[in-house]
């Protein structure tokens, strides 16, 4: 099996982030600014167990950043990863656009 080019690997890893609804409803809380788990904990009415699950997976696509304070998490967007996004969709989209609407198999 032939290896799996990093690009493709990094979207795989943000899409499976995106994938879930919890998670997607997080991202859209951080798009206020910098949020203490426990903000997220009250305005989610979820379990901190369950909000740190998905928190992780959005920190290993790279989506968020952690910071600690004291005893507190404090999580915010990462611009980086959204830019990194926005580029792998910008190309998806170049690419249906190049490919002729009438080409069909033999």
């Amino acid at each position: 099996m032939a290896a799996v080019a990093p690009s493709i690997k990094k979207a795989v890893t943000l899409f499976h982030a995106l994938s879930d609804e919890t998670r997607l409803a997080l991202l859209e809380r951080l798009k206020e600014g910098e949020q203490c788990v426990c903000e997220l904990t009250d305005a989610m009415k979820a379990a901190q167990s369950r909000l740190s699950f998905h928190l992780k997976v959005l920190k290993d696509a790279g989506l968020v950043e952690d910071r600690r304070d004291g005893r507190w998490m404090y999580y915010s967007l990462s611009s980086q990863a959204i830019e990194e996004l926005e580029d792998l969709v910008d190309s998806l989209k170049k690419a249906a656009k190049s490919v002729s609407s009438t080409r069909r198999c033999c």
